[in-house]
């Protein structure tokens, strides 16, 4: 019994009719590029000296400089990102507790987007009077309900990863703190649910900003 072949035409007809709806569904209307998504893209770590405040915490040797929540603990836990070229010597704030000793600073040096490095000594927190920075949205309310920031807040720690530090809905916004974006996430963020929805905040910043 022979066996039915189907017509090469049909194949390539199918295929083409695949291409098209393929994409349709991957670009924006008017632009042949995909639409970057939040999470999909990653930030290019900055160039030059930057600026981080927060929780220096040294627990026997392996120091970490935590952006984000500090455990209210004795001593404080929290996770945070490896600090390179830290010493304590001369460095004034600093508390011990058996193997663990910390202090809040701001911190100067060099970020390669997994790791910071301290070129400059540290400032204590209490006594750093940084740059104000701009409210980006320039005081009006955004446009999102309490539902749709919840909903954009409860996927961000898997989308973004180790990146994300914490979130907070206020007056229409949804204010997102990460640890480091030159602005890749926040074009991202505007790209995906609209420009007045998400705003990403920095917790690195330029030495300059």
């Amino acid at each position: 019994m022979r066996r039915l072949r189907r017509p090469l035409g049909i194949v390539a007809a199918g295929a083409l009719v695949l291409l098209a709806v393929t994409a349709c569904a991957t670009s924006t209307p008017g632009s042949d590029a995909p639409r970057a998504s939040l999470g999909a893209v990653t930030p290019v770590p900055p160039d030059g000296e930057v600026t981080a405040t927060g929780t220096v915490l040294d627990l026997g040797g392996d120091v970490r400089l935590c952006l984000g929540p500090v455990a209210e603990s004795y001593p404080p836990q929290c996770s945070g990102i490896p600090l390179e070229g830290w010493s304590w010597d001369g460095v004034d704030g600093a508390e011990t507790s058996g193997d663990t000793t910390w202090g809040a600073y701001a911190v100067r040096g060099t970020y390669d987007g997994e790791s910071f490095t301290a070129t400059q000594p540290p400032i204590l927190l209490a006594l750093y009077d940084p740059i104000p920075l701009p409210d980006p949205t320039e005081g009006r309310p955004g446009t999102g309900d309490d539902a749709t920031l919840e909903g954009i807040q409860a996927e961000l720690p898997d989308r973004l990863g180790d990146s994300y530090l914490a979130s907070t809905p206020q007056d229409g916004w949804l204010w997102v703190d990460v640890v480091w974006d030159d602005g890749t996430w926040q074009d991202a963020a505007a790209a995906e649910y609209g420009s007045d929805l998400v705003v990403i905040r920095s917790a690195i910043r330029d030495m300059d900003g």
